[in-house]
């Protein structure tokens, strides 16, 4: 799931959430906005039985995936777009 939040100037924070034990493991986002490099955004678990991490991003077109335990790749179905390249945001 995604929660969008505008912010001032042409920035938006996505807050990347999940539930917290599917899939098990450790579960990091990776996108164009991070160069790709996996544990750089790690979804944290909270109280409310989820597990999220936030990132602030400027306007324009996002792509992005998840990576968990054991290298298992997948997309979010809340993204805008969703395709053979991955997720895609357009803010």
């Amino acid at each position: 799931m995604l929660r969008r939040t505008k912010l001032f100037g042409r920035k938006t924070r996505i807050t990347f959430a999940l539930p917290l034990d599917h899939p098990p493991g450790t579960v990091s986002v990776v996108g164009d906005f991070n160069g790709w490099e996996p544990g750089r955004h790690t979804l944290v678990p909270r109280r409310d039985g989820t597990r999220t991490v936030s990132v602030i991003l400027p306007a324009g077109a996002h792509r992005f995936r998840y990576l968990a335990t054991d290298a298992v790749w997948f997309d979010d179905e809340s993204a805008d777009r969703v395709d053979g390249q991955g997720s895609h945001l357009e803010l």
